[in-house]
């Protein structure tokens, strides 16, 4: 079969548009980073066009390495970062504010004012999430009540809101010329608008943050044809058929399908999504309750999800901050150049802590420090970082579940760090299982897409098309282990009540 489907990923640090076949074979990618805003302490901004004009351009590249033209593509799936939020006017098509990124905190006292009333836990009941920075409802308030003139149009129905999946839809459908203005229910869990059983927007949480209804994109499911691409794009009349948020994109193109299966990816941030099935269940202990997937007029299917802000980006700023490496991936042979962590511990609670602590006033300590430690112990404490708590974020999986789970499948950039992956099995004392395919959020979003326009018959065939390529057995002895667990908790405490009146 010489036909294709393609994928958008709008990711936190770049763009990248991905060609899949129909065995799930990456056939070509074009990829472009873009800037990381930091205008203040805990402020992280994108810029929209650049991400659109990323867009076009990556668009192009795929289909020129490829060699294949518009007529090859049967359809378009979009993946995107889920919380970041968009705010531009309808008729102009420009934002009024650059995209808030969900690693942005500046939005902690609009969510205490929410929070005088029922506390943070106030509407999880009906949408699955606390009251936090982390999630879009917030960005939203910010801008409506801080960017000039943005509280005024928004009333009279100029502006309209969305994640980047709805951004880049909106101009891929032809923006101010019949831009359609739409989100699947995997975004639009992430907003802490959507009833998680109605599957629509509220309004009587809308009212409460002060949000106009006008502003929202329509909800639509994950796997359905939204529109076909406008005659400006390489991809004209093309059917875009595909939406999901990024971390259940990845769990759809690991195909965790079914209730009990599981997935973590390890990229920015590290999100471990286990799959519920039709059933509603709500976390007692800090994880959040999201959509899975939908696919067009089936029954949605729930997920219990671990989010934990930094993971990937702590050697970002290893390699930009502190420029003890020149590369990421020269982060393992600097942590290899030791035996062990040296008494290190690192947790990066950059933007606060998030499953299961959700301790908005934490922030990132190093500790354990004395003249012994170098630059390796530093970069091994940075990765271990990782595997720590994605250990803790699963122990409440497995609670929460009353099941515990057997093996796990990873995927993400960081699987390709051999000592990261073998301390995770060793921390968790069960195995970590990376596919073929790693690319697994811009494969998810393909198979979405293609289910949608028959590229692909049902989910049977997208399981025949799951390959593993490597397994990391555990080998830790369980008092090592339990001994390193016990000093990490103890250095995640270290973080807490650091942030108050005076400190950012």
């Amino acid at each position: 079969m010489s036909d294709y489907v393609i994928a958008l990923d709008q990711g936190t640090t770049s763009t990248r548009a991905i060609i899949f076949d129909h065995s799930g074979s990456i056939v070509s990618t074009g990829q472009l980073e873009h800037e990381q805003i930091f205008p203040r302490a805990g402020w992280v901004e994108h810029d929209p066009i650049e991400i659109w004009n990323n867009t076009r351009e990556v668009i192009g590249q795929a289909l020129s390495k490829a060699n294949v033209t518009r007529h090859d593509i049967k359809a378009v799936g979009i993946t995107n970062q889920r919380e970041t939020a968009v705010v531009w006017d309808r008729t102009t098509g420009l934002p009024v504010y650059n995209a808030i990124v969900w690693q942005d905190t500046r939005t902690q006292s609009i969510v205490d004012r929410l929070a005088k009333d029922g506390g943070v836990e106030r509407f999880k009941p009906i949408v699955g999430l606390p009251l936090a920075t982390y999630f879009a409802g917030t960005k939203i308030v910010w801008i409506l009540e801080n960017v000039e003139g943005a509280r005024a149009k928004a009333e009279a129905g100029d502006l309209l809101f969305g994640t980047t999946d709805s951004w880049v839809l909106w101009n891929l459908t032809g923006g101010v010329n019949g831009g359609i203005h739409v989100t699947d229910v995997t975004n639009a869990s992430r907003t802490l608008f959507m009833d998680l059983e109605t599957l629509e927007w509220r309004d009587d949480i809308l009212e409460a943050f002060d949000v106009p209804r006008s502003m929202l994109p329509e909800i639509k499911s994950s796997s359905e044809v939204y529109g076909v691409v406008s005659d400006s794009s390489l991809l004209r009349e093309v059917p875009i058929a595909g939406i999901l948020g990024d971390q259940q994109a990845a769990t759809f193109g690991q195909a965790a399908f079914d209730q009990g299966e599981s997935k973590n990816t390890y990229g920015t941030g590290n999100f471990l999504i286990f799959n519920t099935g039709e059933e509603i269940v709500h976390s007692k202990n800090g994880l959040l309750t999201t959509v899975g997937y939908k696919l067009g007029d089936a029954a949605p299917h729930y997920a219990l999800e671990g989010s934990i802000a930094v993971t990937g980006s702590l050697i970002q700023w290893l390699r930009d901050n502190l420029g003890i490496i020149n590369s990421a991936p020269e982060v393992e042979a600097l942590a290899t150049t030791v035996d062990d962590n040296g008494g290190v511990y690192f947790v990066p609670a950059f933007s606060g802590l998030f499953a299961p602590y959700w301790r908005s006033d934490a922030r990132g300590a190093l500790v354990g420090l004395t003249r012994y430690v170098n630059k390796g112990h530093i970069a091994r404490a940075a990765l271990e970082a990782t595997a720590f708590q994605t250990r803790e974020v699963l122990d409440a999986v497995n609670a929460d579940s009353g099941v515990d789970l057997t093996e796990l499948k990873v995927d993400g950039g960081m699987t390709a760090n051999d000592a990261l992956m073998q301390f995770q099995a060793d921390l968790l004392n069960v195995p970590v299982v990376r596919p073929v395919v790693a690319e697994t959020t811009a494969l998810g979003a393909a198979y979405a897409a293609g289910l949608a326009v028959g590229f692909w018959a049902n989910l049977d065939e997208l399981r025949s098309n799951w390959q593993e390529s490597k397994r990391w057995e555990p080998n830790l002895d369980v008092i090592e282990r339990e001994r390193q667990l016990r000093l990490w908790k103890k250095a995640v405490t270290k973080t807490f009540d650091w942030v108050d009146g005076d400190v950012l």
